[in-house]
């Protein structure tokens, strides 16, 4: 028997290595309400507290749910002498109670709770050997279809319990691709994305998939895992699109009307309908069990199909699948009658057309489907007003509806006008449209001038374009406002470069000679125009224009002193910017209209830069060019004849200057304020940019850079980033509180290449928030503070002194004593 001080040791052992500690984190205790958690499985006779007696307590007594496991010896030591089970019993109530020598109870009884403490001693069991469910093909993927379900008897709370499914085969398993997932928490099974697109029951009617759980959330190696088969049917999808449907217009049978039907591949689908037209009536609707009805009746002349999607969704509003595109066509039936394309159809024919000649086509309009025989329309004349000189004059073609002339030639003086009812018909209507056809005169008569010459025409050569500059006029004998009485005038002599048009007056055939280009007295002094006037409908046979028809008059220009003419109006010459003083750079030529000489002089030379010859107009550079200054350089040059009006006219001549280069490369900005903090606690480095004035080659510019003393290559280092940038490092910490200046040698990529070199003031000074800080006493140029105080003294002293000057002056007549009072009344002021 072990002595107390002995168990007292193997309780305290054994707590620390298996039960950890009661509420107050000690191994034993006066006799209160305590907690206890204890893992399950653990060795029997293991100690758990000690209860201490106080008097006149002398033995304590155990019970509640021992259920044979826990004791407590008389001196108050708790123990179990079984290993727990979580899965039996998690928690125990159990009361202590102290008794005295008398077995009276002096303490309690105390609730004791032992809380058993899971361990993962159970593998997770599916709940059956094998599973069975099918799919069909084409279903929504990661929507399940069928559920695997396992259970563990280890606390669902923690690790132990926390059960992860998984696939670990799928049989057949084609391109190594697979067509099911499982939701590792739930154990619902669903296809993928692969799987909805290519699962077809006539391929592969069936699969087996081996489904395993894990406990211990599947992330421990000694976790315990089951497995089960599961056994998969593929079954058709019959969630398919229906067949285009056709329904004939205008039906009077009762509405609705099933037309088509859809059907989800699973019982308790939601159907409706998807107008993607966005119609404002839609005649369709779909009952729950996925019949299409039609609501109305419909008219193919109003619309002749629809399209729209039949949805299925399940009982949370999800579509269940994509939507099915229903095509329904109007059937057509003859319900509309032709129609006439206006009241009254107008031909025209000439009294002397031949038989069969065609006079013109009348197009009737039917509303119905084309191409079918409710829309094919016969044409038929019924009456023919007048019948003079007899009743047949015209025929028209049953199908096309184009007329001809059937009898015999018509005349005018017979009657001008036929009017003729024509019966359009399809096969259950006819309309009766109205065709007038008038008979116009043939053009046997030639427009004749009332005068032949119109004599000679005087007019400066600046006379403005468009000026009606002559009118003429030719009269014709056909018939007024017709083809065969209309003039048109036409230029025939005289006018090779176009200069001038005619136009006819519509009403009164005059014709009205206008400008259409500047005449020029210089390419020809004297025109002798001859214009004919003819009409737009051809004569007939036999009847020719002759010297009736032409007339003539003389058109003399006189001359107009106009400004010098340059060939063009942008002279462009391209030179280098290293072009020697005196260099020529381009010309330009100008030539007077009256052969006047010309002198050339710049304008807007802002740079002083070029000179022209005023002679030859030859351009020369005066000064240096520079392409960085101006790249592009534009003036203008004015030609001014000499003599006459001395009248002038300008053109602008443009100076592209090339590139060279001669600008060494720079600093892109003033790098002012670069720093390292004092004392440095490892090498640094700052980045600087580097520039060109000259022009830049495509790909940008590319500098080389280096320090410009080889005694600095102990301290500092150069390295370059890119074409423009680069950075300046320390070697070491080693530098003084002070300010460097670090000369940088900078090189461009130019023929020949030129070089520059830089300075980088870089200081080492203490750093206040990572910025460089230097006390204000220290600063050169700012007075201390005791300086300050005495200059502002200095100040107060000099500004009392005048003002006692000035107050003595005003007040000497008054005697010392008020001076002094006035001294004293200024001086205190100043003392305050």
């Amino acid at each position: 028997v072990m002595t107390q001080a002995q168990l007292l040791c193997v309780c305290l052992l054994t707590l620390c290595l298996t039960t950890g500690y009661g509420q107050e984190g000690k191994f034993s205790g006066p006799l209160k309400p305590m907690t206890f958690s204890i893992f399950e499985g653990q060795e029997p006779s293991q100690i758990i507290f000690q209860f201490k007696a106080s008097s006149p307590a002398v033995t304590f007594v155990l019970t509640g749910e021992t259920d044979g496991i826990f004791q407590i010896q008389p001196d108050g030591l708790l123990y179990h002498n079984k290993a727990l089970d979580r899965e039996t019993r998690a928690v125990h109530k159990l009361q202590v109670s102290a008794l005295d020598a008398h077995g009276n109870t002096v303490e309690g009884p105390v609730p004791i709770t032992i809380e058993v403490k899971d361990i993962n001693d159970n593998r997770p069991v599916f709940l059956q050997t094998s599973y069975e469910g099918s799919v069909r093909q084409n279903s929504r993927p990661g929507k399940p279809f069928m559920y695997v379900n396992a259970t563990d008897l280890d606390d669902p709370a923690t690790p132990n319990g926390q059960l992860i499914y998984q696939i670990i085969m799928q049989l057949p398993k084609i391109s190594d691709v697979m067509y099911f997932q499982i939701n590792n928490k739930t154990g619902a099974i669903s296809l993928t994305p692969e799987g909805s697109r290519e699962l077809d029951p006539r391929k592969n009617p069936f699969y087996k998939l081996v489904v395993s759980v894990k406990d211990m959330g599947g992330q421990d190696e000694h976790s315990f895992s089951d497995s089960t088969s599961v056994d998969i049917t593929v079954k058709e999808n019959i969630w398919k699109t229906p067949e285009p449907v056709e329904i004939e217009e205008n039906s009077t049978n009762p509405h609705p009307i099933k037309i088509t039907q859809v059907q989800w591949n699973d019982p308790g689908a939601l159907y409706s309908l998807l107008n993607k037209e966005n119609l404002p009536k839609f005649p369709f609707s779909i009952d729950q069990e996925g019949d299409i009805c039609v609501t109305q009746p419909l008219d193919r002349e109003e619309k002749d199909s629809y399209v729209f999607y039949a949805v299925a969704k399940d009982e949370l509003g999800k579509p269940l699948a994509y939507p099915l595109q229903v095509q329904v066509k109007v059937k057509d039936i003859n319900d509309n009658p032709p129609t006439c394309p206006s009241a009254v159809t107008v031909f025209e024919v000439q009294e002397n057309e031949q038989i069969g000649s065609t006079i013109g086509t009348l197009t009737a309009h039917d509303m119905d489907e084309e191409n079918t025989v409710n829309s094919v329309l016969e044409y038929k004349i019924v009456d023919q007003i007048p019948k003079v000189p007899r009743d047949g004059l015209f025929l028209v073609q049953t199908y096309l509806g184009t007329f001809q002339l059937a009898g015999q030639p018509l005349k005018k003086q017979d009657t001008p006008q036929y009017n003729l009812t024509v019966e359009v018909s399809d096969k259950d209507f006819k309309t009766l449209c109205h065709v007038q056809i008038n008979i116009i005169d043939i053009n046997d008569q030639i427009p004749i001038f009332e005068k032949s010459d119109y004599g000679n025409l005087t007019l400066p050569e600046d006379t403005a374009v468009g000026s009606i500059i002559l009118t003429i006029q030719a009269t014709d004998a056909d018939e007024p406002h017709t083809g065969s009485s209309k003039i048109l005038y036409r230029i025939t002599q005289g006018d090779i470069d176009g200069c001038l048009e005619i136009e006819t007056d519509p009403q009164t055939n005059a014709g009205y000679v206008k400008v259409k280009k500047p005449l020029d007295f210089e390419t020809a002094a004297v025109h002798n125009i001859v214009f004919q006037a003819e009409n737009p409908e051809p004569l007939v046979s036999g009847v020719q224009y002759n010297a009736s028809s032409f007339a003539s008059f003389r058109l003399i220009v006189t001359d107009v002193n106009e400004a010098p003419q340059f060939s063009q109006q942008v002279f462009q010459a391209k030179v280098s910017e290293d072009v020697a003083k005196g260099t020529k750079v381009g010309n330009v030529t100008a030539l007077d209209p009256e052969g006047l000489d010309i002198r050339y002089s710049l304008r807007g030379d802002k740079r002083g830069w070029l000179r022209i010859d005023p002679v030859t107009g030859e351009i020369f550079s005066v000064a240096p060019l520079d392409r960085e200054a101006e790249s592009l350089y534009q003036v203008q040059v004015v030609a001014t004849e000499v003599g006459g009006s001395s009248l002038s006219s300008t053109a602008n001549f443009h100076l592209t200057l090339t590139d060279v280069n001669d600008n060494p490369p720079r600093l892109v900005k003033e790098y002012t304020g670069l720093f390292f903090c004092y004392p440095p606690k490892a090498p640094g480095s700052l980045v600087f940019e580097a520039t060109d004035d000259d022009q830049q080659p495509l790909l940008g510019p590319r500098f080389t850079f280096s320090l410009g003393s080889e005694s600095l290559q102990k301290d500092w280092e150069v390295s370059k980033i890119n074409g423009t940038h680069a950075s300046l490092s320390t070697k070491h910490t080693d530098f003084e509180e002070k300010v460097y200046h670090i000369p940088i040698l900078i090189s461009d990529s130019g023929r020949p290449p030129l070089q520059g070199t830089v300075s980088l003031a870089v200081a080492f000074c203490s750093c206040v928030e990572e910025r460089c800080f230097q006390p204000a006493g220290h600063l050169p140029g700012i007075p201390t503070v005791g300086v300050a105080v005495g200059i502002l003294l200095t100040t107060f002293l000099v500004i009392g002194i005048i003002l006692a000057v000035v107050f003595i002056r005003m007040k000497g007549n008054k005697g010392q004593d008020n001076a002094e009072r006035a001294q004293a009344s200024e001086v205190k002021p100043l003392r305050n």
